[in-house]
């Protein structure tokens, strides 16, 4: 199983962008996805997820800025990020959570808002 996340880039604050990520070997389409972000010299922490139900969660920082989606046919996750801020600059991890909890993880995406 892998996924890879890519739409990375250097964006000036107040821009956007959009991340994507492509999972192969296996289906997560009745699976949550989702996206976590560490900024240098921080930990990794949650961003936002949807479940196979579509359902969505956004940590505050970004709630009314990302969006989160999801292509279940290509077994793709997005995050449309706008409105973005020097302190939304960190690498950007897709994530899928199997049946059993176990979470895959992908290798990030850099993300670098300018001020």
């Amino acid at each position: 199983v892998q996924l890879q996340a890519f739409g990375g880039g250097l964006v000036q604050a107040g821009g956007y962008r959009r991340l994507s990520c492509a999972a192969s070997g296996r289906s997560f389409r009745r699976n949550y996805m989702g996206w976590f972000r560490q900024a240098p010299g921080k930990e990794r922490e949650f961003t936002a997820t949807i479940s196979g139900g579509r359902r969505t969660n956004y940590d505050d920082s970004v709630t009314g800025r990302f969006t989160i989606s999801r292509n279940d046919a290509k077994n793709t996750v997005h995050l449309q990020m706008n409105s973005l801020k020097p302190e939304d600059t960190a690498v950007y991890y897709c994530a899928a959570r199997d049946e059993d909890g176990m979470f895959y993880w992908g290798r990030g995406t850099q993300v670098t808002v300018s001020s």
